[in-house]
């Protein structure tokens, strides 16, 4: 399950804008606003998704509707070649494939008996699914321009849509969970919500909306800052997929992280990470170093954004799980990227130089010190109780 989740979005997000911009010729606004439907979708998978799983249907048949639904919306935006007609169907896309993210969480704790030691095991499978998507793709684009070159990034709709069918019929043959009881007369996403009221949940939320403010910074520039550091164009994909096998070590590692460190210092190292790597970046060279450092990718990721996951499964009520998962998913995988991509696009304009290059030494070190901020957050006001609320 979590290798086919995650091969689905590994096979068109990292070449999305430049199939948006190269081939369909889309403005950097249009484009913005095309990215922009992740954020729409999170705030409905929020309620909705949350609310269908927690209260009315079982997680791993809504899974496969929604997973139906986005392969034939993958299918269709191959075909579109104006802003509207792309902007509606991946808005509708999206609008299938965003729940699933904390759809696919609340399956594994719903089943595994370890949330802390098993579930980065599971997790870990993902980021396979994500190198297996994002590789072949430089070997597909090795040598084509022109015509040939938009027909293979189109390819990358095609693989999506046959990933997303085959993990529809495969979640039919999951674990039945099935909608937990009512115990309040509340919504769950209501319910969710009000789990902020507890002192370190709320700490953690502000936490993670800060560090995935920064997070979103990694996915926006780094791209054009290797490219501008001097690293050929086809091996910035393998450049930035460093970070994604250090991921599966970094994964198999988060139970030994947890029970060692606890969640306090694991997360506060997680964060951290993403720290190092900017200040790293905002040095600028040597190449092979600009490279190396994302190897702390795996770390950034595991030891907080999966952390957070699990923390937020444990302290949750049983009935509102999944609209939990999805709280924290909105900020994650919606808020922070939307509001990222805003802060970060306008931080380049304001660093950009004569020659029309960025002065990533400077912008590189905004994002550093928000991490930063949020580390210290972590490290001194985050004291969750020891035992599960009810």
């Amino acid at each position: 399950m979590m290798f086919l989740e995650y091969l689905i979005w590994g096979s068109w997000l990292p070449l999305l804008a430049l199939y948006l911009g190269g081939v369909l010729g889309f403005t950097g606004g249009e484009i913005g606003w095309i990215f922009a439907t992740q954020a729409i979708a999170c705030l409905f998978g929020l309620y909705f998704g949350g609310q269908i799983a927690d209260r009315m249907l079982s997680t791993e048949k809504l899974l496969a509707v929604l997973h139906l639904v986005g392969g034939l919306a993958m299918f269709a935006l191959a075909f579109q070649t104006t802003f509207w007609s792309f902007f509606t169907v991946m808005l509708i896309y999206q609008l299938a494939y965003m729940p699933t993210m904390s759809l696919t969480n609340a399956i594994c704790f719903h089943h595994i008996k370890d949330a802390q030691t098993e579930f980065g095991k599971v997790r870990l499978w993902g980021t396979i699914g994500w190198i297996a998507a994002s590789w072949p793709f430089v070997f597909i684009l090795a040598g084509k321009t022109g015509g040939d070159l938009n027909a293979a990034l189109s390819s990358i709709f095609t693989v999506a849509g046959i990933a997303s069918l085959a993990l529809a019929g495969f979640s039919l043959t999951l674990p039945h969970t099935p909608p937990a009881p009512r115990e309040a007369g509340a919504s769950a996403p209501v319910k969710a919500l009000g789990l902020l009221k507890e002192p370190a949940m709320l700490v953690l939320f502000i936490a993670t909306t800060m560090d995935a403010l920064v997070h979103q910074c990694y996915f926006q520039w780094t791209s054009p800052f290797l490219q501008q550091a001097g690293l050929a164009a086809n091996w910035i994909m393998p450049a930035m997929s460093v970070g994604q096998i250090a991921e599966i070590a970094s994964m198999a590692a988060l139970g030994w992280a947890l029970a060692t460190l606890g969640w306090r210092w694991t997360m506060t190292l997680g964060i951290l990470a993403h720290a190092a790597r900017f200040f790293i970046f905002a040095i600028g060279d040597p190449l092979w170093l600009m490279i190396g450092i994302n190897v702390v990718h795996g770390m950034c990721y595991a030891f907080f954004f999966a952390a957070v996951y699990i923390f937020v499964d444990e302290r949750c009520p049983r009935d509102a799980r999944a609209s939990a998962q999805g709280l924290f998913n909105l900020v994650i995988l919606g808020v922070g990227p939307f509001a990222g991509s805003l802060l970060w696009g306008w931080l380049g304009d304001a660093f950009r130089m004569a020659d029309g290059s960025v002065d990533f030494s400077r912008l590189f070190l905004a994002p550093a010190a928000l991490a930063l901020a949020a580390a210290v957050l972590i490290a001194v006001a985050f004291h969750p109780k020891a035992v599960r609320t009810a």
